[in-house]
């Protein structure tokens, strides 16, 4: 199990703040179940977001994920 917890629109997107998701072994894997889950909006939020990964930021679809994954939407400003 993974614990995913989302922010801003991702969070919208998903209509949860956190959901626990079975059999997910790394970040490409999660990016699909979650757009399978969440559909488009979610996809929108993922082509431009990140994942940070027990504190470390990722895009890396071959990363593999510890207990705690965060979706994080695409931030405006610097």
């Amino acid at each position: 199990m993974v614990e995913v917890r989302y922010f801003a629109a991702a969070a919208d997107a998903a209509g949860v703040l956190e959901e626990a998701l079975p059999a997910v072994a790394t970040v490409g894997e999660l990016r699909a179940v979650l757009i399978e889950r969440h559909g488009h909006a979610m996809a929108r939020v993922l082509a431009a977001g990140s994942f940070l990964v027990d504190g470390v930021v990722s895009r890396d679809d071959s990363r593999v994920l510890g207990a705690r994954v965060d979706v994080l939407p695409p931030f405006a400003g610097g």
